[in-house]
């Protein structure tokens, strides 16, 4: 799939929480980076666009937003992984490393 430059300052991160009943809550956070649900799947702009989730390599959705609800993972060790994705779905990258922020959760 084709790629986007990033600017050197577009950054993310991602923080992983269990959610009290169930499940875990994930929230983004990012820098030089504007949401653009509204024009996903249509051309490329630069700085906008939406992220992609992974959940052991597997892209599982896209999302629109910072904060996203991901239901019960199996026992077992998982990375949740989000990449910044132009309104195209081109990952944004650094040089050849794509923009993106993963974190390991260890389910009991």
């Amino acid at each position: 799939s084709n790629s986007h430059p990033a600017s050197m300052k577009m950054t993310v991160k991602l923080a992983v929480a269990k959610d009290a009943k169930m499940g875990y809550n994930l929230h983004i956070t990012s820098t030089r980076f504007r949401w653009a649900p509204f024009n996903a799947s249509k051309a490329h702009v630069a700085g906008q666009g939406h992220a992609h989730l992974y959940v052991d390599g597997k892209k599982i959705t896209r999302l629109y937003g910072p904060w996203f609800y991901l239901g019960d993972l199996a026992k077992g060790r998982h990375t949740i992984k989000v990449t910044l994705n132009g309104n195209d779905h081109g990952d944004y990258v650094h040089g050849d490393v794509v923009v993106a922020a993963s974190r390991t959760v260890v389910v009991k």
